[in-house]
């Protein structure tokens, strides 16, 4: 199962549901597209160096872009951007996702639910 960036977060967050979620999921993978993205968004270096201890100590697959994920995303975008506001960053997780025939656990599905051939796992924290 990929885990989509928005419950990498949540964890990141102390929300002891998305721990949960993650926790209860041996087949743990996730795309670089999301490591960018949680080392874009940390504010301090001492965020940066959890979130690199966090991918090392725990047994995440981590799916780098190959040729195939990137020819998918192309084709994503310009099937999806326009009517449904998919945007690039997405484009690439779902597309690791297809082309590894994973499923991909997000708490946006609204923004991967047009694409065909994407299985999700919806994620909903409590609020």
């Amino acid at each position: 199962m990929i885990f989509d960036t928005d419950i990498l977060i949540w964890f990141f967050r102390g929300n002891i549901a998305a721990a949960e979620f993650l926790g209860n999921q041996s087949d743990r993978e996730v795309s670089i597209v999301s490591i960018m993205e949680l080392y874009q968004g940390a504010r301090t270096r001492d965020e940066s160096r959890i979130i690199r201890r966090f991918f090392q100590e725990n047994a995440f697959r981590i799916i780098p872009i190959n040729e195939a994920i990137s020819h998918l995303a192309v084709t994503l975008i310009e099937d999806h951007a326009r009517n449904n506001g998919l945007q690039v960053a997405d484009a690439l997780i779902a597309a690791t996702a297809r082309e590894t025939a994973s499923t991909l656990a997000t708490g946006n599905v609204k923004h991967f639910r047009s694409i065909p051939g994407l299985e999700l796992k919806a994620f909903r924290p409590p609020v």
